[in-house]
């Protein structure tokens, strides 16, 4: 299953390093990345590949959240084939 991953906060150091980091422990791939700073603002959103995850779509949310909720970011992940839909004009 391929996934987009967002994240939105503050900009600070390591940002990228402790998601990709994390995705690399659980054999989730990166297959396209975007990043970009408006102001003092992070955005960034990520394709990925779950098909060899070591963990369940819920356990990556988790730690997902886990690094958001200590970097002070919002990170999401969606469905890829959910996101485009919902993104659709």
């Amino acid at each position: 299953m391929k996934a987009i991953i967002t994240v939105v906060g503050r900009d600070r150091v390591g940002i990228i390093a402790a998601v990709s980091a994390m995705l690399a422990e659980v054999s989730v791939n990166i297959l396209d990345i975007s990043q970009t700073i408006m102001q003092e603002n992070f955005t960034m959103m990520m394709s990925v590949d779950l098909a060899k995850s070591s963990v369940s779509l819920k356990e990556l949310k988790a730690k997902l959240n886990d690094i958001g909720e200590r970097m002070a970011l919002v990170i999401n992940i969606y469905n890829e084939e959910l996101f485009n839909s919902m993104h659709r004009v």
